[in-house]
């Protein structure tokens, strides 16, 4: 028997009209998931952290970059793409991950949210000129502090003040995409800027007084850190975690670590600590971590972004001789 002939036409045209409407009326927020969470893709642990502390409750969060991976060799899947397409919002950051900038781009996703977009940038590295080369041989003048690279430096979320900057222009993105939880973002937010005002008055009292203000990192993800607390940075690769340094640049080094009285050489968890682990050898320093915070994993000093940064702030008072 054909149950659909025993309803009445009026019925069905009711039906019909109900439907239609409950569907419109769930289109007027980007909300729309089964379970009611607004559905967040996250390009890389940073953001993740964001849309969770931000979002409570009222996100579903999806992260884009495994725990361990590292994040700027990314490859977009297709079946992320499609998880990407199926997504109210998008937080990511461009000009980190180039295979995260074109899938979105090419998503038609409605909330995109680029976090560069939410601070000023700075363009930082120094794999050629910088620091060290200040202690080169009498007649080399005028190297080059400002090289030039392409684009920016994307690494924020390192100094707190910007990263703060940042969760406000989220919280802001995610009141517009869920409206009708605006308050919950608008708290969530206030909280969160809370705990990173401390963590920035914890790196400003505890790196004020040091033997050294100069560190050594195997990749220069610390520039927008170094100059917010005064500090200078030097990295072995530059901006390019991946970069092999060149003769002169481990020369180089070798020669400011001395004159500088730098203690260690810092590694990180995602990248190979061989470069790192030579230079100090050969220069008799000691080597710790300090973490990108890139990702959490097993190996990390901490279970989340605050307690990571905190480790990093022992590691680096430790390493500069803190009072």
């Amino acid at each position: 028997m054909n149950v659909r002939r025993l309803i009445p036409t009026a019925a069905l045209a009711s039906a019909t009209v109900l439907g239609l409407t409950a569907l419109t009326a769930c289109s007027t927020s980007a909300a729309s998931d089964k379970d009611g969470k607004l559905d967040v893709v996250a390009s890389f642990y940073p953001m993740q952290y964001l849309a969770e502390q931000i979002g409570g409750d009222h996100v579903s969060v999806t992260n884009l970059t495994e725990p361990g991976q590292e994040p700027h060799d990314l490859d977009v899947s297709a079946q992320q793409r499609g998880r990407l397409e199926e997504s109210d919002v998008a937080l990511y950051l461009k000009g980190l991950q180039p295979a995260v900038d074109d899938a979105i781009d090419q998503s038609g996703i409605k909330n995109k949210v680029d976090a560069a977009s939410l601070t000023s940038m700075e363009k930082h590295g120094n794999e050629v000129g910088g620091h060290a080369e200040e202690h080169e041989e009498e007649g080399h003048e005028g190297h080059d502090h400002g090289h030039s690279h392409e684009g920016a430096d994307p690494h924020i979320w390192l100094d707190p003040v910007k990263y703060a900057e940042v969760a406000e222009g989220v919280g802001k993105a995610l009141e517009k995409a869920d409206p009708d939880n605006a308050a919950a973002y608008r708290k969530n937010t206030a909280k969160l800027v809370k705990k990173l005002d401390g963590l920035d008055s914890s790196f400003k009292d505890g790196l004020k007084n040091t033997d050294s203000k100069v560190f050594i990192t195997t990749h220069a993800a610390f520039g927008y850190l170094a100059e917010r607390y005064g500090l200078t940075e030097e990295a072995i690769s530059g901006l390019d975690p991946e970069a092999e340094p060149s003769a002169k640049r481990v020369k180089d080094l070798q020669k400011m670590a001395k004159a500088d009285g730098v203690t260690t050489v810092f590694y990180e968890t995602l990248v190979s600590d061989k470069t790192a682990k030579t230079l100090a050898k050969d220069a008799g320093l000691k080597t710790d971590v300090l973490d990108p915070i890139e990702g959490i994993t097993e190996k990390s000093r901490g279970d989340d972004y605050i307690q990571v940064m905190e480790a990093n702030l022992t590691a680096l008072q430790k390493a500069l001789g803190a009072k």
